[in-house]
């Protein structure tokens, strides 16, 4: 899908170092404000294990990795694809792993346009029910999710800094519940 500006189109290995670049600004900039220092964030360590999970999911047969270039830059990624948790039909939901936008670019309609591709994904598959974890510091992206129409379903899981990540889930309109 292409616009005057921008195109959305699925990841391929030549975007690593692209995704990997555009995934440590936007969780650096989230986990900073949440207390985290930024020298932890953006350790050359770090930058590796992160370039590494993201050639896994670009590689897995079973999720998808969109990404948003505006003006010939990388500005926006999505991962998704089948429930992590146990607890989670995959034959009705689907996840989303990963939603990041340049924070130069937040309030754009980035993250908007990659949360609609989402919620494409899951209509293309008959998926009824998406969830999604959020760092429960994360007050941008609990927000973003919220105006979404995503509700907490009461689960969490430790994360980082003493703060949760909390599951969300979102009912597609005129879909079932589960």
């Amino acid at each position: 899908m292409t616009t005057s500006r921008s195109s959305l189109r699925t990841a391929n290995l030549d975007d690593l170092d692209a995704i990997t670049d555009l995934h440590t600004r936007a969780r650096t900039a989230y986990y900073r404000a949440g207390g985290w220092s930024e020298a932890e964030l953006t350790s050359p360590e770090a930058r590796s294990r992160r370039r590494e999970a993201w050639m896994g999911a670009v590689q897995d047969d079973v999720r998808t990795v969109l990404c948003v270039e505006r003006d010939g830059e990388m500005v926006g990624i999505l991962a998704m694809g089948p429930p992590l948790d146990a607890d989670v039909d995959a034959a009705v939901v689907g996840q989303l792993y990963q939603i990041h936008v340049e924070p130069s670019r937040w309030g754009q309609g980035i993250g908007g346009r990659l949360h609609a591709a989402f919620v494409q994904f899951l209509r293309d598959a008959s998926l009824v029910t998406g969830v999604l974890e959020a760092w429960e510091r994360n007050s941008r992206a609990q927000a973003f999710y919220a105006r979404h129409g995503w509700r907490p379903d009461g689960r969490h899981r430790s994360g980082p800094g003493g703060a949760n990540y909390v599951r969300l889930r979102l009912e597609r309109t005129g879909s079932p519940q589960v």
